[in-house]
């Protein structure tokens, strides 16, 4: 009862300081207004970006390992003219992990062809993507579907004249109608189209099926040259479950060094390159992120912090009178103490709560002007609150341990 009581008296002379000196309380909620704005902003916005670019390295699959001829990180000192003397993946290099990896459950041998335009009868889709790719493609990638199905092993190992299209192709070149069936002309050859995936827009690495053509890998081996360097041919390794990306990549690195002869002490001609490469850079980025964002946050939080105990001190001088009144009636210090500091918190948790509904404003506006989903989770709202309060308490508890010290009779005769 005793903290009930103590609660609303204290949201009352918040709310009369508010109402009675609107423009100074204003001005003193304005550091924990933007302080609050500011670290949520950029907790959220580091959360949103985090997610969307997850988003798209899960998409490489958790425990892929991708064989390659350059590294996927670089830096200042990137010795770039010695990796483009590194042979590219070759189909004998394909062919000799198939047969001796002991932890790979699938392996995929890709190359990708460039922008090309895809017809059909008076229809004709520019800049498509067009990939080539071997029977377990599937499986090292993840894809949906919206119709049809994927590449038998029939289909792979013949090179049938099959492939499956993006969602904005299939949206050209059949506006009224399945394409499933239909013949398209890709790279001057007639193929069916047995499959289509489903609409999933792009990501933030500009990634996207959604404008992909899928062939087998054997029907482009009788158009054009799959091993030519100007593909950029890969082979990725997906380990078996139970596994991790590094278990994979220990045993490639042994065979590949072994099928191209790489003798002892002699360096890899070869890069293995994993999705978790890319995550454990991101983390550091996004902790660089957030430690900026709890600075600058940290110096408006500061202000605002001064500004609250500012108010309360003004606050505590202004009510001395009637804190004697109180104190003379039998109230205790702890009473009085904590009618300030729940006054400190109530100011403090306004300010937070204004810099949160800025927040949640933001997100609606990027959500509006850009196809994005904008993170904001009950974390960040708990940790905005959690700090204010915190401010609240750092700011109120001077303020109101001088309050609770003041001496009755004294306090009644000032004026």
């Amino acid at each position: 009862m005793i903290i009930l009581k103590l609660s609303r008296e204290s949201f009352r002379f918040a709310f009369d300081a508010l109402r009675q000196n609107k423009l100074r309380t204003l001005l003193s909620l304005l550091g924990v207004t933007i302080g609050i704005f500011t670290v949520i902003g950029v907790l959220s916005a580091v959360d949103t970006l985090r997610a969307n670019l997850q988003k798209s390295v899960n998409k490489l699959g958790g425990n892929s390992v991708y064989v390659q001829k350059w590294p996927w990180i670089g830096g200042d000192d990137f010795p770039w003219w010695k990796y483009l003397q590194r042979p590219d993946p070759k189909l004998r290099d394909f062919d000799q992990l198939q047969r001796r990896s002991q932890t790979a459950a699938a392996i995929s041998y890709e190359i990708g062809i460039g922008d090309r335009t895809i017809k059909y009868q008076d229809h004709t889709a520019e800049g498509a993507q067009i990939n080539a790719v071997t029977q377990d493609h599937d499986k090292v990638w993840n894809f949906d579907l919206s119709e049809g199905r994927y590449f038998t092993e029939i289909d792979s190992r013949t090179g049938a004249p099959v492939a499956l299209i993006g969602y904005d192709i299939a949206t050209n070149l059949f506006p009224s109608g399945s394409p499933i069936g239909k013949q398209i002309k890709v790279m001057g050859r007639y193929v069916t189209v047995i499959g289509v995936f489903a609409k999933e827009g792009k990501d933030l690495f500009g990634n996207s099926d959604d404008n992909a053509v899928l062939v087998p890998l054997n029907f482009a081996r009788d158009v054009i040259d799959v091993q030519a360097n100007q593909y950029q041919p890969t082979i990725i390794v997906k380990g078996k479950p139970g596994l991790t990306d590094l278990d994979v990549e220990s045993e490639l690195e042994g065979l590949m060094r072994s099928i191209r002869r790489i003798q002892p002490g002699q360096e890899d001609n070869f890069s293995l390159n994993r999705a978790t490469l890319i995550s454990n850079q991101l983390d550091q980025i996004f902790g660089v992120l957030n430690t900026a964002g709890w600075i600058i946050g940290g110096f408006s939080l500061l202000v605002g912090g001064f500004g609250i105990a500012n108010i309360m001190f003004v606050s505590v001088k202004e009510r001395t009178n009637i804190i004697g009144i109180q104190k003379s009636l039998g109230a205790k210090n702890y009473f009085i103490l904590l009618q300030f500091l729940i006054e400190a918190i109530v100011l403090c948790l306004l300010g937070g709560v204004i810099g949160l509904g800025l927040v949640y404003l933001g997100t609606m506006a990027v959500q509006a002007a850009v196809d994005i989903k904008v993170v904001l989770d009950i974390g960040n709202i708990i940790l905005g609150m959690s700090t204010s309060i915190g401010i609240g308490i750092i700011s109120g508890i001077i303020p109101a341990y001088s309050a609770s010290r003041l001496d009755p009779v004294e306090a009644i005769r000032s004026n």
